[in-house]
């Protein structure tokens, strides 16, 4: 059973046991389609799949009980073929097809491909990069400059209204959503802004509201594109709803048992509204709806 990942940057000098290949197409991930479900492919080397990666990285390994399960990702040409057997499928729906540690793992490799792929001269002098022989990072040979995975943090918010009434949850509908769907606020932080000052701002902006008693709800990797989710909780202070029409079609209070569509998991949004809906429903058998 994969129990604990260990990241590494060193491949193994004498691989002759089946790897995991975390390999990409644009944002696509190679997946088996056997008849025991979607998988990711083992195997020795990506070149046995009859596939060449552009650029590949070492990932680490998975402990599966003492033997060690080496994971690398890699880059493939636009145009390629999957091998017999395989698809390249869009990562974000494979969530509740594929094992969950492994979802997380290939969220890691997208992130890792991309950040190859978008570093491969000095962003300084315009040199040609090469690995870092210690870290996960890009050095340049010429000026030094060292280029680490970018990763870019945003505060998402639940924000709630407590009333002798009963509490509800401040939720808005971004016009980039593809589907009718409601959400927490969320935005990315600004160079010199504390995590909190930038929920305050964002909030402000976005539909014109003060907030107080923010408080650290949990975290999570984003990997679309590279993201790290911060996830708080505020009470509401006061002010107008004024949504920002040019993020926002519409923000609106809901009360547990007539919530609107929401993100999906695995989603941090999910959990932030339905952790809320669950702590403040009080029917008697009805779930909150969703």
């Amino acid at each position: 059973m994969l129990s604990t990942f260990k990241t590494a940057v060193t491949p193994p000098s004498d691989l002759d046991q089946p790897a995991l290949w975390f390999l990409f197409q644009g944002y696509r991930l190679l997946v088996s389609t056997a008849d025991e479900g979607l998988q990711i492919p083992l195997s020795i080397s990506a070149d046995n799949l009859g596939l060449h990666p552009v650029r590949e990285q070492y990932l680490g390994y998975w402990d599966d009980n003492g033997q060690r399960i080496h994971c690398f990702c890699g880059e493939i040409e636009k145009d390629t073929l999957p091998p017999s057997g395989y698809s390249w499928e869009s990562l974000r729906p494979l969530y509740p097809l594929l094992d969950e540690r492994l979802f997380w793992l290939a969220g890691v490799a997208i992130q890792i491909v991309d950040w190859d792929r978008t570093h491969q001269y000095c962003g300084r002098c315009g040199q040609a990069t090469v690995n870092h022989k210690k870290d996960r990072a890009k050095e340049c040979p010429q000026c030094g400059l060292v280029s680490f995975p970018r990763l870019d943090p945003a505060i998402i918010v639940r924000v709630q209204k407590r009333s002798p009434g009963g509490s509800k949850i401040l939720l808005a509908r971004a016009k980039r959503f593809p589907t009718p769907m409601f959400s927490v606020l969320a935005g990315f932080v600004e160079p010199g802004e504390t995590l909190e000052e930038c929920v305050e701002r964002e909030i402000g902006e976005e539909v014109g509201i003060t907030v107080h008693n923010i408080q650290y709800f949990g975290s999570q990797p984003w990997p679309f594109p590279h993201s790290l989710m911060v996830a708080f909780t505020a009470d509401y202070d006061g002010g107008e709803l004024s949504v920002d029409s040019t993020e926002l079609a519409e923000a609106g209070w809901f009360s547990p048992d007539a919530l609107p569509n929401i993100p999906p998991p695995p989603s941090i949004a999910n959990r932030l509204i339905t952790s809320w809906a669950r702590e403040n429903y009080m029917g008697d058998s009805v779930e909150p709806s969703q």
